[in-house]
This record gives structure tokens, sequence and C-alpha cells, in this order.
């Protein structure tokens, strides 16, 4: 029975990106060995979208409160990369890893599917 899913980030600098979801999103995590950390992730969901070009994947963090979650992470130090927006399905915006990637972060406007 399939009892989880498991994400990949690819970074340009991953012991940054390590140390960023570690020490700034505080992320629990195990050593998988040498270094190598392997984070739980919150409660999360998937959705397919259609495609008229080539298919990829994209990562967003959720959270109930986007404009404090965004003034507390700021505190942190981290940078934001795209203005919030507001969507018909949500408010979001990007943030960037230390690595140069973004995790997209939105409050939804439906309803969450983790807790069915």
């Amino acid at each position: 029975m399939i009892n989880g899913a498991h994400v990949i980030v690819y970074s340009r600098d991953a012991e940054a990106d390590r140390a960023f979801l570690r020490d700034v999103l505080g992320y629990p995590h195990v050593d998988a060995g040498h270094g190598w950390l392997i984070f739980k992730l919150p409660p999360a969901e998937v959705a397919v979208h259609p495609s008229t070009g080539s298919e990829s994947h994209e990562l967003y963090l959720m959270c109930d409160d986007l404009e404090q979650t965004v003034a507390d992470l700021t505190e942190r130090g981290v940078e934001f990369v795209r203005p919030v927006e507001d969507q018909r399905w949500g408010i979001l915006t990007s943030i960037r890893l230390p690595g140069g990637g973004e995790l997209g972060l939105y409050q939804p406007r439906h309803p969450p599917a983790y807790d069915l």
C-alpha cells in the first residue's frame, strides 16, 4: 500500500538549501547518511493540471495566513522573488532558496485536501 510521497528538490547548492529547510523553516529531518537530510513535510496534496507544452512539476508550500507568514519569514532573512498575487484559487508568492531555486508559497481559497 502506498503510504507517502517523496519530493525531490534539485539544487545548485544542496547544502545551503538543506540548511534553509532545517534552520529557517525548522523542518524535522533524518540523516540518511553522510549528511544527506530527508525532511518531514507538512501534510500534502497533489493536483493535476492540463498542459499543452512539456510536462513539469512544481512545489508549493501552503499556509493559513500568507501576510503573517511572509512577515515571519522576512524576519528570518527569506528573500521573496515574486510579488503577492491574488488568484481565484488563492493568494501566492515565491521564496528564493539559497541554492538559487524558488519555492511557491500560497494561502489556498479552496478547502485543503490534506484534511480528508
